[in-house]
């Protein structure tokens, strides 16, 4: 979505830029050649009005014509009145024969008098006519006329079209330079626009999945534009309807479970009353076994609340102090162990009596699903996300019936595997059931880290 919001800002800006920019380079084309045209016309009315007002011999107009085109770099010539041509263009010699006299180029002396030459008292009618500019082989040529009491003069120079179009380059240099610092400018422009529209709802798609896997502290940002923030607000609603209703559901739990004291604090005294001590004995310890149960239902139900909606644990300490529980019994069935825990503290994102309940379910299928001396191992190690949680045994392997909760085909309950993955999954883990080399069952558990 970010790159093509990109593309569509690039895309606009680079149209809007090429819209102005071309329209403005061939604008820029003809005002520099109609500069260089009126440059030539205003040069030929210059020395025209030299020749009228100076009246310089050949070798004078020579040695001025010669500045003015190494001033102007306008290449500059001049018809005398008795058709000799003083200076030089590249019109010139184009179509003269040798040792003629050029053809006409522009306005021509008016006839009347002999040789071109002004009548007496005529000449100065066309003294402010403008300069012609006629075309020529590669260029054009600027020709004015000059009426004198000697004669007429025909002023003409010469515009190259590599000097009409003079600095050009350098104007287009400048119309694309800026066209392309407009483009980046729309780059910068779109990639803030999109960072500003995509910032908020990567930011509420991250708090969308930290509250999938059961952290429902999260919550998402409401700033950004309005319809952006508007889905951040709806999904802070979601959450905290979530956490509401999680804490009447453990509360309601919590007192039902609480409701079952009073009929079994009535079974204990009824226990106590049968006159067989054995009998009354036994049902005392099952009473008492209930009572445990549900307190740890009660704890279970209430523990959020002291610990947070998303419990964690030090796995390292939970492992070892479980393994040291059930180490008696399984020195007792001698059966040899292997033990592998990390030399430091191992965050899970999971409840202590959560995971002491995984692997109480689990050293437990060890103990009820293989032999005496059979031997099993324990490997804690920590991944790049969490850690992983390995119980191995020699023993004959799991079924593939015991991944199916409430189901054994060993006489058990069928609900110990089931335990282990609730716990890992709660967290954002799994669990997963293979064979080692042997042949004896592979339970592994991958926790999340916090």
């Amino acid at each position: 979505m970010r790159r093509r919001i990109l593309l569509l800002v690039v895309g606009m800006t680079t149209l809007v830029v090429l819209a102005f920019a071309i329209p403005l380079a061939v604008l820029t084309h003809n005002v520099i050649g109609q500069q260089a045209e009126k440059s030539v016309q205003d040069q030929a009315r210059s020395v025209a009005a030299y020749l009228r007002i100076a009246h310089p011999t050949p070798a004078v107009l020579r040695t001025y014509l010669r500045r003015q085109t190494r001033d102007t770099g306008y290449p500059i010539s001049v018809r005398l009145p008795d058709g000799e041509i003083v200076g030089s263009t590249p019109g010139d010699e184009e179509g003269s024969p040798e040792g003629g006299t050029p053809p006409s180029i522009g306005p021509q002396p008016p006839t009347g008098a002999p040789g071109g030459s002004a009548a007496p008292g005529g000449g100065d009618g066309d003294r402010d006519s403008p300069a012609q500019v006629t075309s020529a082989p590669g260029g054009s040529v600027a020709v004015a006329v000059a009426p004198t009491p000697n004669g007429f003069y025909q002023v003409r120079v010469y515009l190259s079209d590599s000097k009409r179009y003079e600095g050009l380059s350098g104007w287009y240099a400048l119309i694309i330079g800026v066209s392309l610092g407009l483009i980046v400018l729309g780059i910068v422009a779109g990639e803030l626009l999109t960072r500003r529209i995509t910032r908020p709802l990567l930011d509420t798609a991250r708090t969308a999945q930290r509250l999938s896997t059961g952290d429902v502290t999260a919550r998402a940002p409401t700033d950004g534009p309005r319809e952006v923030a508007d889905v951040g607000i709806a999904l802070n609603r979601l959450a905290d309807r979530i956490d509401q209703l999680i804490v009447e559901e453990r509360e309601t739990v919590a007192d039902l479970s609480h409701r079952l004291r009073t009929p079994l604090t009535r079974l204990r005294l009824d226990a106590e009353a049968l006159t067989d001590p054995e009998d009354a004995e036994r049902v005392s310890g099952r009473v008492s076994e209930v009572e445990r149960m549900l307190t740890a239902v009660i704890h279970a139900a209430r523990r959020p609340q002291r610990e947070g909606r998303l419990p964690s644990c030090d796995a390292t300490a939970v492992v070892r102090e479980r393994v040291e529980f059930w180490s008696a019994l399984m020195d007792e069935q001698g059966r040899p162990s292997t033990i592998s825990l990390p030399d430091r503290p191992l965050a899970v994102r999971t409840s202590a009596e959560d995971l002491a309940a995984a692997l109480d379910a689990l050293l437990e299928n060890v103990v009820a699903h293989t032999s005496e001396g059979t031997p099993f191992a324990v490997t804690l190690a920590a991944t790049a996300d969490g850690a992983r949680l390995e119980i191995t045994d020699e023993g004959p392997g799991v079924p593939e019936s015991s991944e199916v909760r409430g189901r054994s085909d060993r006489g058990s309950s069928g609900l110990g595997l089931d335990i282990a993955r609730r716990c890992a999954e709660a967290g954002g883990g799994s669990m997963t059931i293979g064979r080692t080399a042997s042949g004896g069952a592979l339970i592994t558990l991958l926790l999340h880290s916090p």
